[in-house]
């Protein structure tokens, strides 16, 4: 791959890495831990990720259990899971905290799905908008000696890189609405 190429395929890759990190904190019914992954909890002052203060397991399929490292983070990471947006009151007996996934409703796993369209559309922006700077910046090589068919030749293959990722994103889309959607 060209050189002038690999500074735009990076960028595109971290756009679709960027949104498969997103789909996973997207719970689709079963427990997944990765829906903690935003939630931070302060541990002597410092923002810390559950995971980093408490051993986090799933000993169920639809159920995630927090075991923190010192019992005075209890009341941390509850109180931390309460004010996150996703959507689960947390049970705490005193040692550790349980997590329990209801089932989806038919009305929410379609809003769901709606919610990773919009995000799969937010992505290919993304990933257009590299396009659009990586032509901007081939036109520019006209003024440093490069041929016009050098430029058509770099146009054209950030081009089939664009469509790779599009259709990249499609598929991940796809994967996680039919994940949302199964029962």
């Amino acid at each position: 791959m060209d050189e002038r190429l690999s500074a735009y395929d990076h960028k595109m890759t971290k756009t679709l890495e960027n949104l498969q990190s997103e789909f996973m904190t997207i719970r689709a019914g079963r427990a997944n831990p990765h829906v903690l992954d935003n939630i931070t909890v302060d541990y002597y002052g410092a923002p810390s990720s559950i995971q980093q203060v408490a051993n986090v397991s799933v000993p169920e399929p639809r159920m995630i259990q927090i075991q923190p490292w010192e019992g005075s983070m209890l009341k941390e990471i509850e109180k931390a899971i309460q004010v996150s947006d996703i959507g689960i009151n947390p049970t705490n007996d005193g040692k550790l905290i349980r997590l329990v996934f209801p089932e989806l409703t038919e009305e929410r796993r379609k809003e769901l799905a709606k919610d990773i369209k919009k995000r799969g559309e937010n992505a290919k922006v993304a990933i257009r908008n590299i396009r659009r700077d990586a032509n901007d910046a081939f036109k520019k090589l006209s003024k440093e000696d490069v041929s016009e068919d050098e430029i058509k030749e770099l146009e054209d293959d950030v081009q089939k890189l664009t469509d790779s990722y599009i259709k990249k994103i499609d598929d991940a889309v796809d994967a996680k609405s039919k994940e949302i959607m199964t029962v």
